[in-house]
């Protein structure tokens, strides 16, 4: 970044800016483009002389991007997979927790433009304020260079996740569901006994497992770790076929 595009940026900023880009093998032609994609609003209204707009809307269409970007990679790659899967990773691998992971593989918190409330209250390591400034990022590269440059700076950083989320399916249906429910935002499930039946010898436990208060599953089984299980399995079963 040229020192008369942005003179007001310290040494230090301007190094990390150019070691995001490094790391994206993506450089800015607009220098004020990436502004605003790390511009949080406090920065923004703290400083409005200079110009700069805060990252909201980079953020909205960046989101977009990325949707558009993982569903694309799944349906190419995978061709094997049921759609009910294919969602339940992309709601994984585009996830806050997933994005945020990545934002800290790129250093983004020491990139960000942040008020002086944000950076008191631990702003640079906020969960959401990097995975906002991580899609404010695409954003800004799609509006400048486009769909494919875009994908190409998105896909070398998601593709580990998207490995490991199918590496996940094989996992317990309790882990499942709980990653699932996370994803989406939605309160953990919680598991109930319903009924306990059967001779000492050979008992049978029946659970109901509900998010919300809204039952999503039951299931049957000989230990109530089984029947938990089986509650799950059929919460996901039931989420694959509304998919």
């Amino acid at each position: 970044m040229k020192n008369n595009d942005a003179g007001w940026l310290s040494d230090g900023k301007r190094q990390a800016w150019f070691a995001l880009q490094q790391a994206l093998d993506y450089h800015f032609a607009d220098p004020r483009l990436l502004g605003s994609a790390l511009c949080h609003r406090s920065f923004a209204n703290e400083n409005s002389g200079l110009g700069l707009v805060d990252n909201e809307r980079l953020e909205f269409l960046g989101d977009a991007v990325l949707d558009l970007v993982i569903a694309q990679c799944l349906v190419r790659g995978y061709v094997g997979e049921r759609e009910g899967e294919l969602t339940r990773v992309r709601a994984e691998v585009v996830a806050e927790p997933s994005l945020a992971l990545i934002a800290r593989q790129l250093s983004l918190g020491q990139c960000l433009l942040l008020g002086r409330g944000e950076l008191r209250s631990g702003g640079r390591s906020k969960t959401s304020l990097l995975a906002d400034a991580l899609e404010a990022l695409f954003g800004a590269i799609f509006v400048e260079a486009g769909y494919q440059r875009a994908a190409e700076v998105i896909l070398p950083l998601f593709e580990p996740l998207v490995q490991r989320a199918f590496d996940h399916a094989g996992s317990d249906f309790k882990t499942r569901l709980q990653e699932h429910i996370q994803a989406n935002k939605c309160p953990l499930p919680v598991y109930r006994l319903v009924e306990e039946s059967g001779p000492d010898h050979q008992p049978s436990y029946q659970v109901e497992v509900a998010v919300a208060g809204k039952v999503w599953g039951a299931g049957c089984g000989p230990t109530k770790k089984k029947a938990e299980q089986a509650a799950a399995r059929a919460a996901l079963a039931e989420l694959e076929k509304r998919a």
